[in-house]
């Protein structure tokens, strides 16, 4: 059986792969590892737009409660809300009931430590261990040491006011077009900037329950980039589902996401002097053109595994203050512990109101490089051994001597099927193609 927490959270299809047995028993011992010898432990609960997410919320709050902890509601919400307000509130721990940007019928259950942070995975191991093998050895309180459920009526109200204070600007005169990807964001994205004095335009903005992420948000920008263009806006901002990410466009239409996002605040951070060694935190899925632009501003780049918890660990294990991934999770850790949607979105707003330049203007200090991924289909068993291979490696060694820096090649087992899947960045297209394809037939004829 396979690892039951994925990189952000456990997740599936609700009622089946993530059910109300497999949620009671997360909140269960959930609860007892994060609240541990804390007398009357009080969890925060919030949860974004999906239908299943009040079934999945009652089974949760259940399980919290017959350990003897404390549920307290705020209801739809921003993930990053949970985990400002997990200590904000001086609670013993969050969690969010969201599948983020992924299709309705899925949802999700993610943990947030007092502190605010993603669970590390000794934390989740632990959890997952109590599930498969401890959990009719957790205590079974009765009488007064019974949990209960508390509604939070101003929850949303103490997040927005946390927003608007990251900022030391107004955002008048501003047209922002806000797609709020019928998820989390809904009321309080277009609360944070109509507040600060922006005219706001939001779409996808109606939650039913079943359109979240329906064709709208950070990963169909189409809709976004169409009505940016007919409206004439100074930018776009979709959010996903739970709003941890952002993805802008510019007032030309054109997509400005995580890395270009990243180049842009990271810039601004250190002319202002508060980018901490002048260095910037990404994965290695940023395109290489994030690292040429970082570098020829004096700044520097440091890599992580995919996934913004392996960025935020980086951040903090070695004294960085900013970063993020190119899908749009972005780390302001001056303001908030996790990435921010609407935090990240009201910095880049304020960037350009500040600044006085169209958003197209700020964009252009990066310049993406292209990029070619092509799988190898290679047996599960061997996908893992392209590095044992003198020919393999030396082929890689020698494509990335020829782009003299300003190119790449990563290659990544996949995770779930037999392919490595081979992606290369260079400044001319066909090259990176033609090499990317010699590559993976290397990689094919030698593991196969």
């Amino acid at each position: 059986m396979g690892r039951m927490f994925g990189t952000d959270g456990v997740r599936g299809i609700a009622n089946t792969e993530l059910n109300c047995e497999l949620a009671y028993k997360l909140g269960r011992a959930g609860a007892y590892v994060l609240t541990q010898n804390r007398h009357k432990p009080r969890i925060l609960i919030g949860k974004d737009t999906r239908l299943s997410g009040d079934m999945l919320e009652a089974a949760l709050v259940a399980g919290i409660c017959s350990v003897g902890a404390e549920a307290l509601c705020v209801g739809v919400i921003p993930t990053p809300a949970i985990a400002f307000l997990t200590r904000y509130y001086d609670m013993d721990a969050g969690v969010v009931i969201s599948a983020s940007h992924n299709p309705f019928e899925y949802n999700g259950i993610k943990f947030f430590n007092r502190e605010g942070y993603k669970l590390s995975d000794e934390l989740e191991d632990q959890i997952e261990d109590i599930i498969d093998n401890k959990l009719d050895e957790l205590p079974n309180p009765t009488g007064i040491g019974v949990g209960r459920s508390v509604k939070l009526e101003n929850a949303s109200v103490d997040y927005v006011d946390f927003v608007r204070k990251t900022v030391n600007t107004d955002l008048e005169s501003m047209k922002i077009a806000l797609d709020c990807a019928n998820g989390a964001s809904y009321m309080v994205a277009p609360q944070v900037f109509s507040q600060l004095g922006a005219e706001i335009f939001p779409i996808y903005n109606e939650p039913d329950g079943t359109n979240i992420n329906l064709r709208c948000g950070s990963t169909h920008t189409n809709m976004l980039q169409d009505y940016v263009l007919e409206t004439g806006v100074d930018l776009g901002l979709a959010f996903d589902g739970d709003a941890d990410r952002v993805i802008a466009v510019d007032e030309k239409g054109n997509i400005v996401d995580g890395d270009k996002i990243m180049a842009i605040c990271g810039l601004y951070l250190k002319e202002k002097g508060k980018l901490d060694k002048d260095t910037v935190v990404t994965t290695v899925m940023s395109n290489m053109g994030l690292d040429i632009a970082l570098k020829d501003n004096g700044c520097n780049c440091v890599k992580t595994n995919v996934g913004d918890r392996y960025v935020i660990e980086e951040m903090k294990k070695s004294g960085f203050c900013f970063g993020g991934e190119q899908s749009g999770h972005i780390i302001f850790l001056e303001h908030n512990t996790t990435g921010d949607g609407i935090v990240t979105g009201l910095q880049l707003a304020s960037i350009v109101k500040e600044k006085g330049e169209k958003l197209s203007e700020l964009a252009s200090v990066m310049n993406t490089l292209p990029q070619e991924l092509i799988n190898a289909k290679v047996s599960n068993g061997r996908k893992y051994d392209y590095d044992k291979y003198d020919e393999i490696v030396n082929a890689i060694k020698e494509i990335e001597g020829k782009f003299e820096g300003k190119g790449r090649v990563l290659i990544r087992p996949s995770g779930t099927e037999p392919l490595v899947r081979v992606m290369i960045e260079g400044q001319n297209k066909n090259e990176i193609k033609k090499e990317a394809q010699r590559l993976v037939s290397l990689i094919e004829r030698v593991l196969n």
